[in-house]
């Protein structure tokens, strides 16, 4: 590579009235570029400017995007000759899915990989579920992932089961060689009272459960073969474009799978340890908002990426993204590690901040008033970082963009990395038993495995959550729970319009199996929709003999019964006129006896 194609160039420098296009060569782009601005200055455009550059050269790339305009503008521009170096990542292309295995590493003899894979895993959910997060939560899920991490082929799914099947979570710790990780399982776990692990696995199970309900995720990470090899995608110098947008996937998600990417980088750059290091090829990886995937282990990434060779481009909005309640470790690694910063306008706040960083040249005044497309600098030069000075970016670059380009790289990285949707959902519902008819014999790769007792939220995804295949199982029959729960709520029937008396209600649909309570009412006799009715007091056959007799009968009796009540209270009649009408039963039509 000669000279001109080892720079990227990036802005322009008026120094002496003289304008000049400069850039950052391959070797300083190894110490890192940390961009910040405030949203519409032009961040956007200045890494664009760059990733095609480094397209164009043939250059390995990887562009992580939480909103996806980035991903979808550079795959646009994608040179022809350099179509088939494409691996498009994109989670909401459901009909797609490319297989994902975030518990999958490089070497499962060598031990050095599970702890980093297992640390940065929880590093993530620590992140993302910091409001429910505690560290009993952390303990149980850290020895779930660590005795994952000993059998090959294991997914996230696997999480869930190992909590509450005991037959899985047997078969799986016949391969764990940890002693501690066994110790927790065999020693500690097995004793918890019922009631004492439901309450403690249940965080797990709402958080990892709410992961893994969307087909979107579950088809990507519960396939047990990654499709991608970042290992080789590095050292082969592929387009590797991950669209994790927030507005498609959700929010958490794209956390979730941008930092597992970014995980998987950082242990696949490790692996480069076997090459001899003049021999590694340059790789870049580019974060656009990276504060969403910032956790504590990041920061090992920019101290330990270097030396293999993994040079990241990293950029945000605000100092304050990167500072938790607790820890300041990612900005601390961002301003002790990065080599080249380069600040577009600013907030009042940031650039007291950043005045430390650029004195005496540059002010707070000068941070908060940079129009749009101007920068402040410190460059790396020969390993070398410069004073700052300042610049202007360079304008966007004229790429012959078409979308027939686009849809042929898709087409073809989808061909490569992806599979169709049925396939993978056929795989997972062969295994977890739920492919095969109700009645059907069911073979031993699908057979259910016995459980422990498990609460609503554990039942419900024993049921509908397909876990790969491990180790070929024996058929076991499936034993009734110790406190079975309806799976779901029955939803009331609607009130509308009653139908006569006479229809009667079906009886309940019974899925199999059904909570004891639910069989005893899908067993019922029908029940007419009478008896549902209010009940009221109907016409008695026996009615008081005052009320059967004939009217002025009825009266002059009723007459009797009132003068004996009003005798013993010494009440008299109100008139003396009513009561001759009253006695010789002459009373009208409508006409009352009056007190």
């Amino acid at each position: 590579m000669n000279q001109e194609q080892d720079i990227v160039y990036f802005a322009k420098t008026n120094f002496r009235s003289r304008e000049r296009v400069f850039g950052i060569k391959r070797t300083d782009r190894r110490q890192h570029i940390y961009v910040m601005g405030q949203t519409g200055t032009g961040k956007s455009t200045f890494l664009k400017n760059i990733a095609l550059q480094d397209v164009k050269s043939g250059r390995g790339i990887c562009i992580v995007d939480p909103h996806g305009e980035f991903v979808e503008e550079v795959l646009t521009m994608i040179p022809e000759e350099r179509a088939k170096d494409v691996i498009y990542f994109n989670p909401s292309d459901s009909e797609y899915p490319v297989g994902f295995n975030v518990l999958e590493v490089p070497d499962v003899n060598n031990p050095e990989y599970k702890p980093i894979a297992a640390s940065s895993l929880m590093g993530i959910f620590t992140k993302i579920w910091a409001n429910v997060w505690s560290a009993r939560m952390e303990y149980i899920l850290n020895n779930a992932i660590l005795a994952l991490l000993d059998n090959p082929g294991s997914t996230l799914l696997g999480v869930q089961r190992i909590l509450v099947d005991k037959e899985y979570r047997k078969q799986i710790l016949s391969n764990v060689k940890d002693p501690i990780v066994l110790a927790f399982w065999k020693q500690e776990y097995e004793q918890y009272e019922p009631r004492f692990r439901n309450e403690a696995i249940a965080p797990i199970q709402n958080k990892v459960g709410q992961f893994l309900s969307s087909s979107l995720i579950r088809n990507i990470v519960g396939q047990p073969q990654s499709s991608l090899n970042l290992y080789e995608a590095m050292n082969q110098e592929k387009i590797i474009l991950v669209n994790v947008s927030k507005g498609r996937i959700g929010e958490d998600n794209s956390q979730l799978l941008g930092a597992m990417v970014i995980t998987k980088l950082q242990l696949a750059a490790m692996e480069r340890v076997r090459i001899p290091e003049e021999e590694r090829k340059d790789f870049y990886l580019y974060v656009d908002e990276f504060q969403n995937f910032a956790t504590d282990s990041f920061a090992s990434i920019l101290s330990e990426a270097r030396k293999y060779r993994l040079n990241l481009v990293i950029a945000h909005q605000y100092v304050g993204q990167l500072v938790t309640d607790t820890s300041t470790r990612v900005r601390d690694a961002v301003f002790g590690n990065v080599g080249t910063l380069i600040i577009f306008r600013v907030g009042a706040t940031d650039a007291e901040f950043l005045e430390k960083e650029f004195e005496p040249e540059v002010t707070i005044p000068d941070l908060v008033g940079l129009p749009n497309h101007h920068i402040y600098l410190k460059l790396m030069i020969d390993q070398v970082r410069s004073r700052p000075f300042s610049a202007s970016t360079l304008p966007p670059l004229i790429v012959d963009s078409t979308v027939r380009t686009a849809n042929i790289v898709i087409d073809a990285s989808r061909k490569t990395y992806a599979r169709k949707r049925e396939d993978v959902e056929k795989e997972m519902n062969q295994w977890s038993g739920f492919g095969a008819k109700l009645g059907s014999p069911v073979d031993e790769k699908t057979a259910p495995i016995k459980q422990d007792h498990v609460s609503h939220a554990d039942q419900s995804f024993t049921k509908k959550t397909p876990v790969m295949p491990l180790i070929k199982q024996k058929e076991i029959k499936p034993e009734p729970l110790a406190k079975p729960v309806p799976s779901s709520p029955i939803a009331p029937p609607s009130i509308s319009t009653a139908p006569p008396a006479t229809q009667s209600v079906p009886p309940l649909a019974s899925p199999t199996p059904l909570s004891p309570s639910l069989s005893a009412l899908s067993a019922a006799k029908p029940v007419s929709l009478s008896s549902l009715r209010p009940v009221h007091p109907a016409p008695s056959a026996q009615r008081h003999p005052i009320i059967e007799k004939k009217t002025p009968q009825r009266i002059s009796e009723l007459q009797s019964v009132l003068k004996g009540v009003l005798a013993k209270h010494k009440m008299p009649l109100s008139s003396p006129m009513q009561e001759k009408k009253a006695s010789s039963g002459s009373l009208q039509p409508g006409e009352r006896i009056k007190l």
